[in-house]
């Protein structure tokens, strides 16, 4: 097979995990989603050593933190993603995994306005377009449910602000998400050990070992996805990306029995010519 092949069977391996994932945090939804979050960070970075230390790249974690820049943009880095886990955690335990995959399908069309308004990157007509039909189907969602898609709307900003500032750290994306949940650590082992000390959480053992797999389940993906960028274009990387929102949509209503109503039936359409319009433009634009 050749190396394009590997990377891309590498990204559906990767979106496939996300896809799916709405089944594992359903398992822990009886747990709440700051003591999951807490654990998720700790084995995360567990996880994440073992790796670096596989490849002898430990020596390159106090690198990503040894000045204030580049201390300060991990950290925000860390906020953001903190944000997104947690949002989607909580999603998922109170039955909303639709308004979270929606989110995820929102978020490529909040990178490109990022990218244009921040970053002052040119955006083609049909890609503006895109974008006002992902606002329109917000707003008809906030009319016709008559409060705004919040879980959406945060999930898709956080994860756009987080691409944002992951543009400017120097330290690649494994090294880089180590150093985020490192910073992470003290605040979650903090809260671990107050649960402990006040009995204020009652897991079992199948919660332990769910909670301690949140590590390799949060690392495995991030791993493969780093693997597919390095050998497959972006564009191809973009539109196989829609296999996670799609999958998490399918496993909410088939698999967690959630109920679309009749207004995200209409939103999702729009949102999805949105997405199409976007993808035929990047790849005309790699063409």
């Amino acid at each position: 097979m050749s190396e394009v092949g590997k990377g891309v069977w590498a990204m559906v391996a990767a979106c496939a995990i996300w896809g799916l994932s709405p089944l594992f945090y359903a398992l822990l939804s009886h747990v709440p989603p700051v003591e999951v979050l807490a654990h998720r960070t700790v084995w995360s970075l567990v996880t994440f050593g073992a790796v670096l230390a596989v490849q002898r790249r430990l020596r390159d974690l106090p690198r990503a933190l040894d000045t204030p820049r580049k201390a300060g943009l991990v950290a925000a880095a860390a906020a953001m993603i903190s944000v997104n886990w947690l949002l989607f955690i909580f999603a998922v335990g109170a039955g909303r995994t639709v308004e979270a995959s929606l989110g995820y399908y929102i978020y490529p069309l909040v990178a490109v306005a990022i990218g244009a308004l921040v970053l002052g990157e040119a955006m083609r007509p049909l890609q503006w377009m895109a974008v006002a039909l992902a606002g329109l189907a917000v707003v008809l969602l906030t009319w016709g449910l008559g409060a705004a898609p919040w879980i959406s709307l945060v999930l898709a900003a956080t994860f756009g602000v987080y691409g944002l500032i992951k543009r400017f750290v120097a330290a690649g994306p494994v090294v880089s998400v180590s150093a985020e949940v490192l910073v992470g650590l003290p605040l979650a082992l903090g809260y671990i050990g107050w649960l402990f000390l006040s009995c204020a959480s009652a897991l079992s053992l199948s919660d332990w070992a769910l909670l301690i797999a949140s590590g390799p389940l949060t690392a495995t993906p991030l791993i493969l996805f780093s693997h597919a960028a390095r050998r497959v274009a972006m564009a191809t990387v973009g539109l196989i990306q829609y296999l996670n929102p799609s999958l998490q949509f399918i496993v909410a209503v088939t698999l967690l029995a959630e109920t679309v109503t009749p207004w995200h039936a209409v939103a999702l359409p729009i949102i999805w010519v949105a997405l199409a319009l976007y993808s035929w433009v990047s790849l005309r634009t790699v063409r």
